[in-house]
């Protein structure tokens, strides 16, 4: 099946003291980390396109340049959702937006390839016999 321009994706979580600035390592405060929006935003891009790819095939994230505009506190809702804006061969391109329930917390573009991942991890653990 054909990955369709216009797919929409969603992918949504509470702000926990687990998914913080704090936690992650990636700042000093108790507000919604950069690195866990951005994989929120992978998550619904993932999902979106999940329904098209042959058994035996999966996806991974090559590219993604987003912006994190506003902060959000622990226990507020987020989420994220994505579109496929662009299909070239197996480069899916999104279009990504993250949320909290004041309004745009974030957003940015995105691209995955798909692939075979037994092909996938072979490759990837063929370099621990190169080192």
């Amino acid at each position: 099946m054909e990955i369709e321009i216009g797919t929409k994706g969603r992918s949504d979580g509470i702000v926990t003291e687990e998914n913080t600035a704090l936690a992650a390592g990636s700042g000093d405060l108790r507000v919604f980390a950069t690195p866990h929006m951005i994989a929120l935003m992978e998550n619904a891009a993932m999902s979106s396109i999940a329904r098209f790819l042959e058994e035996g095939q999966s996806s991974v994230g090559t590219l993604i340049s987003v912006t994190h505009d506003a902060a959000t506190p622990v226990g507020m809702k987020v989420w994220a959702e994505s579109e496929v804006v662009a299909v070239e061969g197996r480069k899916v391109t999104f279009k990504l937006e993250a949320f909290d329930e004041a309004g745009k917390i974030g957003g940015g573009t995105h691209e995955r390839f798909i692939i075979s991942p037994d092909r996938f991890i072979q490759k990837v653990y063929n370099k621990l016999s190169s080192k």
